[in-house]
């Protein structure tokens, strides 16, 4: 048997994880300055916690979560999204304690597992960023955290980003919706796909998220969520509105928008991009003020989205952004000769104790071949070690963009680096 990686997963080489590091660094700086703190949960949870709180109806708990029961006969799954299990955590941990200062702004990082056909930008395996805010039932909270995303999408280079937005109400609102929508569904079931007819039966929002022919078809004249909105969910959300315009946030209203997870109320959203003729939604959030109550917390609204890693790199590449990675080195040092081999290992050490970056040759390869690895580990400077310069306590640095080379003394690179890398214009 050919031992390879399962379907729908990838091993991230290093050339790309620099990628992936530059994305999480930006994603955390980015949060940091909205008071956000990092939280970090179990990869695997009590199918409870998934099942409970994303809907038993929904495609995810039916069809896509990876569920097993462990050796203690536990049902566990692999987390399919990240919402949930700070929630669990939330709650589990106490955070809404009078102690605890409010809001409570979280964001997390880490692999999801769906099992659903592999396709570019989704995999079984996949990653999310995504953030949380407990506490705060201020439609500014939901305005400020699209507009967190906006700022991270604007200032990391991803163009051609549309901002979609909905409501879906209070419970009340939403409830008379349903009803509305049923109504309007019933007659056109027949023309339905095979899946919407049974969410029809279970969960007729979703039948508006729909990817299916058939089904946009269907809903194109559905009743709008916004007709059905009282009083006291319109004034959220013509509030979230007014605040998106004066922070030069541009929207459109997409009714048919409603998210595909059962614990989402008032506000919803998703940030989408063109890609090659194709919509593909980079972001997605929004409300959930019954979350916390539902996993025994006391009622506490809260507000988060979620971004795949994945389609946000596939985005970045296919918009030709291409980030300042800094992957080069400081120093190569080339070894000459088995007499070198300890005072090179000495020498890359110390310059890793002043903060550089440093590589050696290991091989006891030529002089040229040496070369020819720091031109490719993109070497700022090249020092060449060998037994003259040891038993003359002079070494060769050169600056390997300009060819600009000093002779100094190599207690002088060992203790103040710096002072070379100057005189070189480095």
């Amino acid at each position: 048997m050919k031992l390879q990686k399962p379907k729908g997963t990838q091993d991230i080489l290093p050339q790309e994880s620099a990628k992936w590091q530059y994305l999480e660094e930006f994603a955390r700086k980015t949060f940091k300055k909205y008071h956000y703190a990092e939280i970090r949960t179990p990869i695997f949870e009590h199918y409870e916690v998934i099942s409970r709180s994303v809907g038993d109806t929904t495609d995810i708990v039916t069809k896509e979560m990876y569920d097993f029961y462990d050796k203690g006969d536990r049902h566990i799954t692999l987390r399919p999204e990240g919402t949930a299990p700070v929630v669990r955590s939330y709650v589990e941990n106490k955070l809404f304690a009078p102690e605890v200062q409010k809001p409570v702004k979280l964001y997390y990082m880490g692999s999801m597992f769906r099992y659903e056909r592999p396709q570019a930008g989704r995999l079984r395996e996949f990653h999310q960023i995504g953030v949380e805010c407990f506490g705060s039932e201020n439609p500014a909270t939901d305005a400020e955290t699209i507009a967190m995303a906006a700022q991270f999408f604007k200032e990391i280079g991803i163009g051609q980003v549309t901002l979609q937005l909905n409501s879906l109400g209070n419970a009340a609102s939403r409830a008379a919706y349903r009803q509305a929508l049923i109504d309007y569904l019933t007659p056109l079931k027949d023309s339905l796909s095979k899946d919407s007819q049974r969410r029809l039966e279970e969960n007729p929002l979703r039948v508006l998220d729909s990817k299916e022919k058939e089904d946009k078809a269907a809903v194109a004249q559905a009743p709008s969520i916004l007709d059905f909105l009282d009083e006291e969910s319109q004034e959220h959300f013509a509030a979230v509105r007014s605040m998106l315009e004066s922070l030069d946030v541009p929207y459109v209203i997409n009714t048919n928008m409603v998210r595909g997870l059962d614990y989402y109320n008032h506000t919803i959203f998703e940030f989408t991009t063109d890609v090659a003729g194709s919509e593909l939604t980079i972001c997605a959030g929004g409300r959930y003020d019954g979350l916390v109550d539902y996993f025994g917390g006391p009622e506490t609204p809260a507000f988060g989205f979620g971004m795949g890693m994945e389609r946000l790199l596939l985005i970045l590449e296919k918009q030709g952004v291409a980030l300042p990675l800094e992957t080069g080195l400081d120093a190569y040092i080339a070894v000459l000769g088995e007499a070198a081999n300890r005072s090179a290992l000495e020498l890359v050490q110390a310059l890793r104790n002043q903060g550089y970056a440093v590589e050696r040759d290991y091989l006891d390869r030529k002089l040229k071949a040496q070369f020819k690895s720091a031109d490719a580990f993109r070497a700022k400077t090249i020092i060449t070690l060998g037994e003259s310069e040891i038993e003359s306590g002079q070494v060769t640095v050169k600056n390997n963009a300009t060819r600009q080379e000093v002779v100094v003394g190599l207690d002088q690179v060992q203790e103040n680096y710096q002072a070379v890398l100057e005189e070189l214009g480095c």
